[in-house]
């Protein structure tokens, strides 16, 4: 199912441009906790929410690898703004996958285009034991929980999420299913108060005896056990997310360049070679990650799934170290919550929390490599 991109937008030149208005109001949406409602109608008046989705599905069809440039260059100017807008193109790319390899998918991803519509993923907290409560019933289920971390959540029209359903045999199973986010139940909790993202509209969504369908059930899975739908999610998911952070590090490592060259220090030279390699560490890593996921043309394995998940920690760990090394570098000016480089250090310290954790990873990657000899 091959298809062809447009050559009628310069999507990278676009993103520069406007990025550059999001940056302007970027510190008032951090003071305040707001989220960034202007940002997405720009984005959602430039097609950026169907890019990924194939020509022929009403979309734009650019490539898996450009829209991680994108999320990189939206980080660069606002962090907040690329972190939730990859929420929904990490969803995007999973149906998109599984709409190339399996032809599955094709009317939801038009509904996407057609209607503009985002998706919001509360899979941060759920992994493989998920959370909340689905009661049977005819015809489908009752739902009721906390989901935490939702991303966009105040903006989004569709929530992808999870649930568990109880045996009394103590064998439960985990369904895997959406829910329009204005369907009765379904409300959001104004709690997002948070260090860093503090623009993402984060909050949680509360569901409450919330009815899904039995045919709204994409996919049932026992508890606690790793599935395969994990091998294509991941390998989608977390390349575009710490895009996000590769370009905050990136701004980082532009601020402190600048104030390197206009305050000589005696150890500038040296901290500024440092701040470089580490900073092309974290390319590298980044790099890396696309090319497993090579446009969304990868057979899934348990292997490429670890290897995705490790090079996830290793890039959250340099655009942290980058950030860090670009305030020493800045010196105590880069403290006052004036300056740029304050909001970029709290807001790059949210690439270690999601999935997996680090040391959930060392353990989860260990076993797959041991698993194997």
């Amino acid at each position: 199912m091959e298809t062809k991109t447009p050559q009628t937008k310069n999507w990278i030149l676009q993103t520069h441009e406007l990025g550059k208005s999001f940056a302007e109001k970027a510190m008032e949406h951090d003071i305040n906790g707001t989220f960034v409602h202007e940002n997405y109608a720009l984005l959602k008046s430039e097609g950026y929410f169907s890019a990924l989705i194939p020509i022929e599905l009403g979309g734009s069809g650019i490539s898996y690898s450009e829209m991680c440039d994108i999320i990189r260059i939206i980080g660069r100017y606002c962090g907040s703004t690329a972190l939730a807008f990859s929420m929904h193109q990490h969803l995007v790319a999973a149906a998109v996958w599984k709409y190339k390899h399996k032809n599955e998918g094709a009317g939801t991803l038009a509904k996407i285009a057609e209607s503009h519509l985002v998706l919001v993923s509360t899979g941060a907290k759920d992994w493989l034991g998920s959370n909340g409560e689905l009661t049977k019933l005819d015809g489908g289920y009752l739902f009721s929980a906390k989901k935490h971390f939702a991303s966009q959540s105040v903006i989004g029209d569709i929530a992808v999420t999870s649930s568990i359903l109880k045996n009394p045999k103590g064998n439960n199973s985990v369904l895997h299913f959406s829910v329009p986010l204005k369907q009765k139940g379904v409300s959001l909790m104004d709690d997002w108060d948070v260090m860093g993202m503090r623009a993402t509209g984060s909050q949680t969504i509360l569901f409450d005896e919330v009815f899904i369908p039995e045919d709204a059930i994409a996919l049932t899975r026992k508890q606690n056990e790793f599935h395969l739908v994990w091998n294509i999610v991941l390998t989608v998911a977390m390349p575009l997310i710490m895009s996000a952070y590769l370009g905050i590090a990136q701004d980082a490592h532009e601020i402190a360049v600048k104030s390197a060259r206009q305050n000589r220090q005696q150890h500038s030279i040296y901290s500024i070679g440092r701040l470089h390699n580490t900073l092309l560490s974290g390319q590298a890593q980044w790099k890396a990650m696309l090319e497993l996921t090579n446009d969304l043309v990868f057979k899934p394995s348990e292997l490429d799934t670890a290897n995705m998940l490790a090079y996830k920690t290793n890039v959250s760990d340099l655009a942290r170290e980058v950030v860090s090394l670009a305030m020493e570098i800045v010196g105590g000016q880069s403290f006052y919550k004036l300056h740029r480089l304050e909001r970029l250090f709290r807001d790059v310290q949210a690439s270690q929390f999601h999935p997996l954790p680090k040391w959930n990873q060392y353990e989860f990657t260990g076993k797959q490599i041991l698993g194997r000899e």
